[in-house]
C-alpha cells in the first residue's frame, strides 16, 4: 500500500510504500517529548516530493538517526539511519500519514532511555 504523508504545512511532504504490521513508541529523550508513533521502511521505500533541503536535521546522542523536521511548522515527519545490519532505512511518523486509522495500529513500546 502506498501512503502519503507530510508535515502541519506541508513543505515536507513525502510518499512510503509498504505494510503497517505495528508502530514503535520509544522513551528516549527526543521521541517521548515528540511523541511520534514509528514505522521503519527500507530507506528506497521512502520517497520525498519535496526538496531534501526542505527539512532540517537535528542529530543528538551517536549522532546515528537523523531526526528531519519542518523549520516552518516544527512537525518531525520521519528520521533517516541505518538498522543493524547496515540497511538505510527511513523512521516514518505514522502520526503525519493521510487517511490512517491510528487506533487500529499496534504500538510496541521500546524503551530507548536504557540505550
Amino acid at each position: 500500500m502506498k501512503y502519503k504523508g507530510s508535515c502541519h504545512c506541508g513543505k515536507v511532504a513525502f510518499e512510503v510504500e509498504g505494510e503497517i504490521q505495528q508502530a514503535v513508541a520509544c522513551n528516549c529523550s527526543i521521541c517521548q517529548r515528540k511523541g511520534s508513533l514509528l514505522w521503519f521502511v527500507p530507506r528506497d521505500s521512502f520517497r520525498l516530493l519535496t526538496p531534501e533541503q526542505d527539512a532540517s536535521t537535528y542529530l543528538f546522542n551517536k549522532h546515528v538517526i537523523a531526526h528531519r523536521f519542518c523549520a516552518t511548522c516544527g512537525i518531525h515527519p520521519y528520521g533517516e539511519g541505518t538498522d543493524p545490519k547496515g540497511n538505510k532505512m527511513a523512521a516514518v511518523n505514522i502520526r503525519c500519514l493521510e487517511e490512517i486509522d491510528l487506533d487500529a495500529v499496534p504500538v510496541h513500546q521500546f524503551d530507548g532511555r536504557s540505550m
